[in-house]
């Protein structure tokens, strides 16, 4: 940008695009400071250099929001962990599934962990079962990312949002439809004959 473009000759393009030819650098930048605005090296790698002529900091707050803009449509996937014991009652088992549906559905991936204690490494097969169930209670909104995996004394498996659960999260949603607003009952006009 202006005095530390280090070209002898450049390419200038104007504020609306015009190409207005090849210069040297110090006719260049009079140029851009006549208009008050910035020589900014936009091509450092073309055969001369490419500058335009522009507002700076317009086009850096331009830029900007383009990348706010791209971001504000993306959801970065994180892997999130729901861990379990091998002798987990029905009822909690269900509460957690509940919350790995949400997770889900906001289009996280999960990770379903089986913690051993102790003596409870002796019964593995309880906690393969366990995640059976759980893979059996998931297949409507989720898929195994991998098979499952022993890791030191967890045994673990990655489950990613289905096809149908993705589109579904991705769907807007629709709000319910206003009732119209009931009128209030119209109370019977009496006619007594006398008037006021």
């Amino acid at each position: 940008m202006n005095q530390w473009i280090r070209a002898r000759e450049v390419r200038v393009v104007d504020e609306e695009g015009k190409q207005l030819g090849i210069m040297p650098l110090s006719q260049a930048l009079a140029l851009a400071r006549e208009r008050g605005l910035d020589l900014v090296e936009v091509a450092p790698t073309a055969q001369p250099p490419v500058c335009r002529i522009v507002d700076y900091g317009r086009l850096k707050y331009e830029q900007s929001k383009k990348e706010r803009l791209a971001k504000k449509g993306q959801h970065l996937s994180q892997v999130r962990e729901v861990k379990v014991r091998p002798k987990i009652g029905d009822h909690d088992l269900e509460a957690k599934l509940r919350n790995a549906r949400k997770m889900l559905a906001e289009g996280d991936k999960i990770k379903v962990i089986v913690v051993f204690r102790g003596r409870e490494m002796a019964h593995q097969d309880r906690g393969w079962v366990l995640l059976q169930r759980v893979g059996e209670t998931l297949k409507d909104v989720a898929v195994p990312d991998r098979p499952p995996a022993m890791e030191g004394n967890t045994l673990g498996v990655i489950f990613a949002p289905s096809k149908q659960a993705r589109e579904a999260a991705r769907a807007p949603k629709k709000e319910p439809a206003a009732k119209p607003a009931a009128k209030p009952a119209e109370k019977p006009v009496e006619k007594t004959g006398v008037i006021a």
